[in-house]
């Protein structure tokens, strides 16, 4: 199995809930599920589980985990994958901020919300800039929520790949679910620790908090070839656990459904219907939704603001919500799918490029090393 077509469709759609469900919260539109763009996230945070332990069940043979050099150069490719894009729109949205936050602030005045804090739009400071350069942002609170941009769960996304390598070695000693086990334990004991010694994140950038929403995704991947139904009990158990955001009844509901449905794209293929399901996630359309998942995910907050402030200012109370909604859907969906496509042709993809190239260098280097030190 070398390729899993739903994870385009899935992606895409992910990227999709949450620009929906920000435009519903930025025009006082509400419905259930959709309006609730976090859980959006959570399904971005179960694929990245899953696919960082399908590639390495592919790359296995070829590549030696117990050697630092294919740490390194794993850690290369996933910084490339994101920080190029990401840079760019993150120097863009800290100059633009201030307009951003009066945006907000006629929206949030307009939904009788409370006003967002400032800084979160403004700080164009240099420590704010190297924080979230660095990705050490999601670590500290008073940096992890303080961009226009959903960046949080890009510092989350850090972490998670900064210690794989270690979960990986874990993994090859004692096998996947074992390990599953003693992660999420870990992760949780971490948090309870980090709740008692009164560290509050306004956002869950802080790796425990979601750790078991990628253990969760990693043992979809892992079932692969096995027994599935210890490796599904155990995900459904995680992604019950009330950590990182909201928990209530309907978000944990979402979440095992999202869960389950993940699995079962990947695993119930012999299920006609299924296997029509994850085949159709695969085809083009949703292929390009998934290749343009990431530049949307980043760059839509940026067109939503100033296009919902404007509406709200030129209509105010005389439209419906559903009306605000439709038409700023509408207006930001076109724009955002149109900007990524060009970010995706002439960001994302050379930085892509540079990442493997910086990698393969890396690993030759670091071989020619070895061999000049044995002779």
């Amino acid at each position: 199995m070398n390729r899993i077509e739903c994870l385009d469709g899935l992606r895409g759609l992910a990227a999709l809930w949450v620009l929906v469900g920000h435009c519903m919260i930025l025009t006082g539109f509400y419905l259930p599920i959709l309006g609730k763009p976090d859980l959006g996230v959570d399904l971005f945070i179960l694929l990245s589980g899953f696919l960082m332990v399908f590639q390495y069940e592919t790359r296995k043979e070829k590549e030696n985990w117990g050697q630092p050099a294919v740490w390194v150069a794993f850690w290369i490719r996933r910084f490339f994958r994101i920080s190029p894009l990401y840079f760019c729109i993150l120097i863009v949205a800290l100059v633009i901020g201030k307009q951003i936050y009066a945006d907000r602030v006629l929206i949030d005045s307009f939904l009788g919300q409370p006003l967002q804090i400032p800084e979160r739009y403004t700080d164009f400071s240099g420590t704010n800039l190297l924080m979230h350069m660095t990705y050490a942002f999601g670590l500290i609170p008073q940096y992890a929520y303080r961009t226009p941009l959903p960046d949080w769960s890009l510092g989350l996304e850090m972490q998670f790949y900064a210690v794989f390598p270690f979960i990986v070695i874990i993994a090859r000693n004692l096998g996947w679910l074992p390990t599953a086990v003693f992660v999420s334990l870990l992760s949780l004991a971490i948090a309870l620790v980090v709740h008692r010694l009164g560290v509050t994140f306004p956002m869950p950038s802080f790796l425990p908090l979601k750790m078991q929403l990628f253990v969760a995704g990693i043992l979809i991947a892992a079932a692969i070839g096995q027994a599935k139904g210890p490796y599904l009990a155990l995900g459904v158990v995680l992604a019950a656990l009330p950590l990182g955001g909201a928990h209530d009844l309907l978000h944990i509901v979402v979440r095992e459904i999202v869960l389950t449905g993940f699995f079962l794209l990947v695993h119930g293929r012999s299920v006609p219907w299924i296997d029509r399901m994850s085949a159709m996630l695969g085809a083009s359309p949703f292929h390009w939704l998934g290749e343009l998942s990431f530049g949307v995910y980043l760059i839509h907050l940026l067109i939503l603001h100033p296009v919902a402030g404007w509406i709200i200012q030129t209509w105010g109370h005389t439209i419906s919500s559903g009306a605000r909604f439709g038409m700023a859907f509408g207006l930001v969906a076109p724009v955002s799918y149109g900007i990524a496509y060009l970010t995706y042709q002439y960001i994302e993809m050379p930085g892509q490029h540079l990442g493997r190239n910086v990698s393969r260098l890396l690993k030759r280097g670091m071989r020619d090393s070895r061999t000049v030190a044995e002779v």
